[in-house]
């Protein structure tokens, strides 16, 4: 349904105008002034304006003006009950679509209101189809199978605005492929916004998301718009979905069914437009088993799932993707044989971000024409790995690992994620010990929220000295 703002001083043609509008269906907002529609304009997805010429406080043309300045590529049909030739002439000069005289006419309004949308969905197309042609999936980088069939689930899923979730290892490029599916999308001249749920704390993740009312809680001094609102009309990219909370998700749930919210302290509800993306490391049909996951959410969000595989499961990408970032530095580069052969053996545990970390090293440690597998080792090693063998000289919780020593076995044979985890838990029972069990301490030792530590140990079962979980 398109969104049609009608801006004038006169309530009797804003009246009439929008019971024309709404009788063919579209949606009809009115503004008594140029200040208020701009207002209107600065937070509604508005698809076309009909602009009177005198109003108070800021008049039509000058209006018009502060329109396609801000909103450059929104049709303005300018009306007036005193027209003149000249006056008529400044209007379309200032890029207005059409110029219409009161009395307005019933089939000139409806004819000019169709053509004003033609023309404007036209243009967005053309935009669209411009930008995707210059994209053509660059980001996506790599001839592996997997990412030629990613590159074809992305272009096909772009399409429409059902819910994906990506799934992958940190750092295989799920933000990447979700900002793929934004700019392929109609969504495309709309915002694209990142929540990195795992990075907010569960008593701000609320407010994060929908907002909030001045008053409506301790440090609410004014009132906020939250992501949902930021990202309308666009692509609303749920990061770390795995790491939300119960209560968060219910809500999140709850908005994604109802497609409205309220904001925290509010009353109003706010309609919402939003296409939902939503990424994670996580198992989260295992999640959903144990309980730390709401069920009926994941199936509302893997409407079309795309898995990410890690760079190690896809060896043929790492020269592709080493090269594309070296060129990015201005940087030309050959990779020796032995190089390559490195590349392809490395373990990479950080994915493609560890990737792109090599070639800013290589870009400032490296200047011949040419690298070898010898000083790629070395430059390897320089991020604190070798790339085929876990670290040694370092610490584990409780233990010391003496030089020459390597990780405990049942460590090595998990996966990353079940590694990873198995980790995290001594880490936090090593740092809570070393703090005497005290949460507060402990959190800012290690630098997270106290709210993020609390959800962590309760994860893993940990009792801190203060009884707390």
């Amino acid at each position: 349904m398109a969104a049609i703002l009608i801006i004038d001083d006169e309530p009797g043609i804003r009246q009439s105008l929008a019971s024309i509008l709404e009788d063919e269906k579209y949606r009809a907002l009115t503004a008594e002034d140029a200040v208020v529609g701009m207002e209107i304009l600065d937070r509604e997805k508005i698809d076309m304006v009909f602009l009177d010429v005198l109003l108070p406080k800021l008049g039509g043309l000058e209006a018009l003006e502060h329109i396609h300045g801000s909103w450059p590529q929104m049709e303005v049909v300018m009306i007036s009950g005193h027209a003149n030739i000249d006056m008529a002439v400044r209007a379309v000069k200032g890029g207005a679509f059409d110029f219409l005289e009161k009395p307005l006419s019933l089939d000139k309004v409806l004819t000019v209101c169709r053509n004003a949308l033609a023309i404007g969905k036209l243009r967005e197309e053309n935009r669209r189809l411009q930008k995707n042609a210059s994209l053509a999936h660059k980001e996506l980088i790599g001839d592996s199978a997997a990412i030629i069939s990613i590159r074809a689930l992305v272009k096909q899923a772009a399409a429409s605005d059902a819910r994906i979730l990506i799934t992958g290892e940190n750092g295989t490029g799920k933000e990447v492929v979700a900002r793929a599916i934004h700019l392929r999308s109609t969504r495309a001249e709309r915002p694209f916004i990142e929540v990195n749920c795992a990075a907010i704390p569960e008593t701000l993740i609320e407010s994060e998301l929908f907002g909030h009312e001045k008053g409506a809680f301790t440090d609410a001094v004014s009132s906020r718009k939250g992501r949902f609102e930021i990202a309308r009309g666009g692509t609303l990219f749920l990061d770390e979905i795995g790491d939300m909370s119960l209560p968060a998700q219910a809500k999140v749930l709850r908005v994604i069914q109802e497609q409205k919210m309220e904001r925290v302290g509010g009353e109003k509800t706010i309609e919402t437009d939003v296409r939902i993306v939503a990424a994670t490391n996580k198992n989260l049909e295992e999640a959903c088993a144990q309980g730390r996951f709401r069920q009926d959410l994941y199936f509302r969000l893997n409407v079309i799932p795309i898995h990410i595989p890690p760079l190690r499961e896809r060896p043929s990408d790492i020269p592709l993707l080493l090269c594309h970032f070296l060129k990015d530095m201005e940087m030309e580069t050959k990779l020796e044989d032995d190089a390559l052969e490195l590349l392809a053996s490395h373990d990479w545990p950080g994915n493609v971000r560890e990737l792109k970390n090599l070639a800013e090293r290589i870009a400032v440690m490296h200047s011949d024409s040419s690298i070898s597998g010898k000083a790629l080792a070395g430059l390897l090693n320089r991020g604190g790995r070798k790339h085929t063998h876990p670290p040694v000289g370092g610490t584990l919780p409780g233990k010391t690992i003496p030089q020459g020593e390597s990780l405990p076995e049942t460590l090595l044979e998990q996966n990353f994620s079940e590694a990873k985890e198995s980790f995290e838990k001594h880490y936090l029972e090593f740092q809570l010990s070393k703090n005497n069990g005290i949460i507060s301490r402990t959190a800012e030792a290690i630098g997270i929220y106290p709210s993020n530590l609390h959800a962590k140990l309760k994860k893993y079962g940990i009792y801190s000295k203060e009884g707390k979980q």
